[in-house]
């Protein structure tokens, strides 16, 4: 076993919770169902609403920005349409989701290892139940935390949604550990005093997630680390 391999060994190790981000260390939501037109599709109801948009979010490909800047608007009846729309997009785009590689294998390998696993995602929790109870993973995964519904102050990179997960599981925060793909994954687990691991399944992604504790490329190398 390398280095980065003990790393992980020894962070895994130390964990009796493992807590997962959904779109990335568990699948890929928007796979076949694109981030961008569905972003298309909220700036849509926006400019229907009577909002002037702005350049940067005139052409924003991510939905979740989208939904951050309505709820800066402060008109939270709008926020909530927003938020039920992009809710409504997501258990479309999850029934094509596509899996990680060796996510269900490390799913089950923790499993086997003892440790209790969650989701904390900034996906909404319906969307997240869907598609574990359609993978026949949603036994092995309790609780799913989704973003709390048109209040995207509370959404990751905020830690509530990680503490939410440690006040439902009984646990404390060095008894976790985080994998996450985003930035905002990182400093969600660190605000809340939990190490993290980052996933860069992409290129560029293992520099922005530098601050991570450690760093894989694959969810099988977790894997590998969990039996050990």
């Amino acid at each position: 076993m390398g280095p980065i391999a003990r790393e992980y060994a020894t962070l895994l190790a130390k964990a009796r919770v493992i807590l997962l981000d959904f779109d990335g260390p568990v699948c890929s939501v928007f796979a076949h169902h694109p981030a961008p037109m569905i972003a298309a599709e909220l700036r849509q109801i926006l400019v229907d609403q009577g909002v002037r948009l702005p350049g940067n979010i005139a052409d924003e490909p991510d939905p979740m920005e989208v939904l951050r800047w309505t709820g800066r608007l402060g008109r939270i009846p709008l926020t909530r349409t927003i938020d039920h729309a992009l809710t409504a997009a997501e258990l479309t785009a999850v029934r094509s989701a596509e899996p990680t590689p060796y996510a269900r294998e490390f799913i089950m390998a923790a499993h086997q290892a003892g440790k209790r696993l969650a989701v904390v995602s900034n996906n909404s929790a319906d969307a997240c139940r869907a598609y574990l109870t359609g993978q026949r993973l949603q036994q092995y995964i309790d609780p799913v935390i989704g973003r709390p519904f048109a209040d995207t102050t509370r959404m990751k990179p905020n830690p509530g949604p990680v503490l939410a997960a440690l006040t439902a599981l009984d646990v404390r925060p060095e008894e976790c550990i985080l994998i996450g793909d985003s930035t905002s994954d990182i400093e969600a687990a660190h605000a809340a005093g939990i190490a993290a691991i980052g996933y860069a399944n992409k290129p560029g992604k293992a520099a922005r997630l530098s601050h991570a504790d450690a760093i894989t490329s694959g969810i099988d190398l977790l894997t590998a680390a969990v039996v050990q």
